[in-house]
């Protein structure tokens, strides 16, 4: 392990909860990404006065600088905060802000991750230019078209996705229920302990309940009941997108603490994981689904290795149609793909979901006795970013 290396030295994340009417429904992203930083720390055991940043993915919660504030919630008012919103891609473009950061020899100590509410999603508001009236609004990525509307992106990303790669809807509903399957399996082996915190949620009516076990995937869920969901579009022939291969609208956050090598070694702290490489691509709106079968192998290459080379990927399902495709493009093995679910099972909380697939990644190395894992992902407006991450073998108790 190298001075200079970007070393993941502490993990930590919230369960994921069903946006609208779930868990953390009350609960909104400021005080998600608070208590993630905060236990990332905590787990890591550093002085908090050697953190240099705080770097958190956000998206669609209308600006702001919420890391800053998860960095005083935190009690680290000495740690700067940035926010990064690269839409879905928000939360793993942060952990490589700070793998950039760290790598540079700029800062030696930095957290990164990312949070989201769905739930609590300000919906804003603005005159419509050249008239009085007032709509609802986003602050959107790219400009309005038929094939790729601004914001439905089952149009934008799953259908696109599908056609492209030719992935049928028996394809993408097989891929989703294996993702519930993984999700519960991994669920009732306790896959998920060592990375999950629980955290205390207060209730309307004073009292409180302790949250620590993702809500979102469904152990009832059968090829059969995928199978009988209508399409989202129907008045588009052979469209096959439905809410059953689709990810869900989520609430969670995740952190981890990222150290150069030297502060590691100095200080007695077990790597983790180590960033080796990472890269991000824009392509078409269009083409938003099927980016990651770019951003992939420009970052192995980078890494210096081959898709043989990679042990368990991480490839999120925003819909069942994107891990299909770049599965199938890439000549991936899809068996060591979403190994404990991803989007369709645990569900998707947009800003935080690129910062739970490294943490998972590497829970699940450790257990294998370390690898190499890939965790990509697209992002609304024509874009992915994907991350080359090494685990090492743990060390002996």
């Amino acid at each position: 392990m190298s001075e200079h290396e970007a070393v993941i030295v502490s993990t930590a994340r919230t369960a994921i909860g069903t946006a609208g009417k779930g868990s953390l429904v009350d609960v909104d992203a400021f005080e998600l990404g608070t208590q993630a930083v905060a236990e990332a720390v905590r787990r890591s055991g550093i002085d908090s006065a050697d953190i240099d940043d705080v770097v958190l993915g956000e998206s669609l919660y209308g600006g702001g600088d919420i890391a800053r504030y998860a960095a005083i919630e935190a009690g680290f008012a000495n740690a700067a905060g940035v926010a990064h919103n690269r839409h879905c891609a928000s939360g793993l473009v942060a952990v490589q802000t700070a793998a950039a950061s760290i790598i540079s020899g700029m800062d030696r100590v930095v957290v990164a991750g990312g949070t989201n509410s769905s739930s609590t999603s300000p919906r804003a508001k603005r005159r419509r230019p050249g008239t009085d009236e007032v709509e609802d609004w986003y602050s959107p990525t790219h400009r309005n078209t038929a094939e790729a509307p601004n914001f439905d992106m089952s149009i934008t990303v799953g259908w696109n996705a599908a056609v492209k790669a030719g992935v049928s809807r028996e394809e993408m509903d097989a891929w989703a229920l294996r993702s519930h399957q993984r999700a519960i399996a991994g669920i009732d082996a306790g896959s998920f302990t060592d990375e999950i915190f629980p955290i205390e949620v207060p209730r309307r009516d004073g009292t409180s309940f302790t949250f620590a076990v993702d809500e979102h995937p469904r152990r009832s869920t059968s090829l059969e009941k995928l199978a009988s969901l209508k399409p989202l579009h129907p008045e588009i022939e052979g469209f096959s997108i439905t809410a059953g291969n689709a990810a869900g609208a989520n609430d969670g956050a995740a952190a981890m603490v990222i150290t150069d090598g030297g502060y590691a070694a100095e200080h007695g702290l077990e790597p983790l994981g180590i960033v080796r490489a990472w890269a991000s691509v824009g392509v078409p709106p269009a083409e938003t689904g099927i980016a990651p079968t770019l951003a992939i192998p420009k970052a192995l290459k980078r890494a210096g290795l081959t898709v043989a080379d990679v042990d368990l990927w991480e490839i999120n399902e925003a819909f069942a149609s994107v891990a299909v495709a770049a599965s199938k493009l890439l000549e991936i093995d899809d068996s060591r793909v979403n190994f404990l679910g991803s989007g369709c099972s645990l569900g998707h909380p947009i800003a935080t979901t690129g910062a739970r697939q490294i943490i998972t990644l590497i829970h699940e190395l450790r257990r294998r006795g370390g690898g190499v894992a890939v965790s990509a992902m697209c992002a609304g407006g024509g874009m992915a970013s994907a991350l080359v991450l090494e685990v090492p073998a743990p060390r002996s108790s």
